[in-house]
């Protein structure tokens, strides 16, 4: 872009993103090499010189799906070869917190679990929790840009959910008590979607219900699909039957995930996969005549999750590619921050998903007169709701994280936990109040220091906004055989739930299964694998995982360590997990 004008003295330029003045850009002409979503919005130009100033009227840049084509029609490329893809690129939303319907506690492990063994097989994932309509919507258009000729695509969904013929509704965190489809996002219209980004694999792993929603009396009208051999749906149940959840610990998995992640590693064409997937559900007693995956596929080649990734034709498209997912994933870096008093402060960040940080303050520093001293964050952005209880707590439990563990050796850290980023409208600002007493004064010393830190992980994508008009409409919503099981004597009646939301439960007897009524009347790993890595500032040293899936949850997010401060993300294996 560029602005012009005329003066004397020469008049100076400052351009505005989104009424922010951007530092570098303060020549008459803005040139921004590498686009990414997080460049949209409303740009404008400020010219001024001693005697007067001017701005620029506003534009707005649109970038998404439909602004350019990566592939034009004319252009004519070698398919990917069997075995190899262009890039592989997933998706995993899990639903939990529902305003209007039945809380669930498995989505999280699901997702977590899911991320770490993908990320294993040189995937790029993003996983985001508790999600409303908008940004369903929003999440979904920019895993769309991600995917192009060539590209495995995967999404994953866990929560709440239904199917009216033939369709299948993933159901939002907003969804009201009686939803219908108007209110849901539909399976059908994201995969039309993704069939004209020309991937090589299309694949969906549903854990949701699909029982009917008999509130939604809408026949679904599809556009056309094109004919590929690309597609496979791995459904957690089958039609006109409900997923469950195991409620024995405060992390869980779902049954679905708990036969999944036994398999997915394994080299093998995705439907054999997921057959032998449900060929162990179908040895599990508990779920026998309850619970069976559903497996529906056309792909007529031998495609596997495992496959490695080729070169792709078309280098500028990967960089673009690359660029936009690691714009979703890069922390604030570690800051030290120096009191007036000579205490040092030092914080920390983590990501626990795609939309959920964690920060955490330890003293490194404090001159030998100062006999106690705690650093608390606190006043933070008035656009970002903050649980003020799972703030400064003294273990990552404490603060909300369940896959935060700290070592008991550690020096004593403070944690808070940020969830819900993509709701950040703003930059994310706090305060960081020092509280501390000398050893010659009985009264309590503060100070304080505001502290930014930008728009961190998936903030920087806006999910929270609106975005272009596509033809998309408003409902578009190696182990062994028998090597895993699930004893009928592990469970009550009460820890197996249902994912359909409802307001009355009944008992399967022979089961022990508590399975839910229809929709809308609830009340208001084998072989090791390199990570698919960006530049990051990680170190091992500062985060371990377990060493079944060494370095497996953070590996494709940037993290800022702290000296002397280790910690770890727990694997499902140590979730007490069904």
């Amino acid at each position: 872009m560029e602005c012009i004008a005329e003066g004397s003295p020469p008049p100076q330029y400052q351009w505005y993103h989104n009424k922010d003045p951007l530092p570098p850009a303060i020549q008459s002409c803005l040139k921004i090499p590498c686009v990414t979503t997080a460049d949209r919005g409303r740009y404008s130009c400020r010219v001024y010189n001693i005697f007067n100033e001017l701005w620029s009227d506003e534009v707005h840049v649109s970038i998404g799906p439909g602004s350019c084509d990566s592939w034009p029609e004319n252009l004519v490329l070698p398919p990917p070869m069997p075995g190899l893809a262009t890039d592989k690129v997933a998706l995993l939303i899990g639903n939990m917190n529902y305003q209007h319907h039945r809380q669930l506690r498995a989505p999280m492990a699901d997702v977590h679990e899911l991320t770490n063994l993908l990320r294993q097989l040189d995937f790029k994932v993003v996983s985001l929790l508790d999600l409303n309509w908008q940004e369903m919507r929003s999440a979904v258009t920019e895993f769309l840009l991600l995917l192009d000729r060539g590209v495995y695509g995967l999404l994953y969904f866990a929560g709440h959910g239904y199917e009216n013929y033939g369709s299948s509704f993933m159901v939002p965190i907003d969804a009201p008590a009686s939803y219908t489809s108007e209110h849901c996002l539909r399976v059908q219209d994201v995969l039309q979607r993704m069939q004209e980004r020309q991937t090589g694999l299309n694949v969906f792993l549903l854990d949701m219900c699909r029982k009917r929603n008999l509130n939604d009396a809408i026949i679904p009208q599809p556009g056309p699909m094109k004919v590929t051999a690309n597609i496979v749906f791995g459904y957690a149940t089958c039609v006109d039957a409900e997923a469950y959840e195991v409620n024995k610990d405060d992390l869980t998995n779902g049954i679905f995930m708990s036969f999944l992640k036994q398999r997915l590693l394994e080299d093998e064409k995705v439907t054999v996969m997921l057959d032998r997937v449900a060929e162990d559900m179908g040895h599990c007693e508990i779920t026998r005549g309850r619970q069976a995956l559903e497996l529906r596929s056309n792909l007529s080649e031998r495609r596997a999750l495992t496959d490695l990734i080729q070169s792709s034709s078309c280098p500028v498209t990967t960089c673009a590619r690359n660029l936009q997912w690691s714009i979703a994933h890069v922390l604030p870096d570690s800051r030290c921050l120096e009191f007036d008093c000579g205490v040092r402060v030092q914080l920390g960040f983590a990501a626990e998903f795609s939309n959920i940080m964690i920060i955490y303050t330890r003293i490194v520093e404090k001159p030998s007169n100062i006999i106690s001293c705690s650093a608390l964050l606190s006043d933070f952005s008035e656009d970002f709701h903050m649980d003020l209880k799972l703030t400064n707590q003294q273990s990552p439990r404490e603060a909300g994280s369940w896959l935060l563990s700290m070592d008991s050796a550690c020096v004593p850290t403070l944690y808070t936990r940020f969830s819900a980023l993509q709701k950040l409208k703003k930059e994310l600002t706090f305060n960081v109040c020092l509280h501390y007493r000398y050893n010659s004064m009985d009264d309590e010393v503060r100070e304080k220091q505001m502290v930014s830190v930008g728009k961190p992980l998936v903030a920087k994508l806006n999910l929270h906004e609106p975005r272009m008009p596509h033809c998309l409409s408003a409902t578009y919503s190696s182990c062994e055989p028998h090597s895993f099981s699930l004893p009928d004597s592990s469970f009550s009646p009460e820890q197996l739930n249902s994912r359909l939301p409802t307001s009355e439960s009944q008992s399967l007897t022979s089961a022990c299964l508590a399975c839910y009524s229809k929709p809308g009347e609830y009340p208001d790993a084998h072989c090791p694998r390199r990570a698919n890595l960006p530049e990051e500032s990680i170190s091992p040293e500062y985060l371990q995982m377990d060493a079944t899936l060494p370095l497996q949850l953070n590996a494709n997010r940037m993290h800022s360590p702290l000296e002397n401060l280790s910690f770890q993300f727990h694997t499902k294996q140590n979730f007490h997990s069904v």
